[in-house]
């Protein structure tokens, strides 16, 4: 999963070196931490938090042959 949502936000991104994805696995979930470069924050967000949804929707989808709920945090 980490490596899902670090391709698609660097592919969103000016600076996809500033791209860092952290990952923290619980028993029943993992949490996937996205930090992006200050001016980069609005081309991961979106207009009304669209690009988010979408990057949380794809990640969800991916994830559903995993027995954990995965949540992806942005920062």
């Amino acid at each position: 999963m980490k490596e899902l949502v670090e391709i698609i936000a660097k592919s969103l991104v000016d600076s996809p070196e500033e791209v860092v994805v952290t990952e923290t696995t619980d028993d029943e979930m993992i949490k996937l931490c996205l930090t992006v470069a200050p001016d980069d924050m609005g081309k991961v967000i979106g207009k009304q938090g669209r690009i988010a949804m979408a990057i949380r929707t794809v990640v969800k989808a991916a994830s559903s042959k995993l027995d954990k709920r995965v949540v992806v945090d942005i920062k």
